[in-house]
């Protein structure tokens, strides 16, 4: 049997229990308190070019700015103050904030 499989050998005492109270299965850990970004219309860079929608992010306060061809695999790390842009032959087709 798989050691993953095998039930625990340890006494009870030192097995995980939640707190009483808590649920035993809990989703992703809540944000902290981030800095605010820009306060930005994202939809305005789409079918801008790529070099365009850097100069007006860049104007409008955005601290990093990255574009991205169609289907790049990025990781889910939320970055405060990050504009990113997916980009087809030069213009912008989707943005998002982190």
């Amino acid at each position: 049997m798989a050691a993953c499989c095998r039930p625990s050998r340890l006494p009870a005492r030192f097995r995980f229990r939640p707190p009483p109270g808590r649920p035993t299965v809990t989703g992703m850990a809540p944000l902290p308190n981030l800095p605010a970004g820009p306060d930005d219309d994202l939809t305005a860079y789409v079918g801008l070019g790529t070099a365009a929608a850097a100069e007006r992010a860049r104007a409008r306060g955005w601290a990093t700015v990255r574009a991205l061809a169609p289907g790049t695999i990025v990781t889910m790390e939320y970055v405060a103050g990050r504009l990113n842009f997916e980009a087809e032959d030069g213009v912008v087709k989707r943005c998002w904030k982190g």
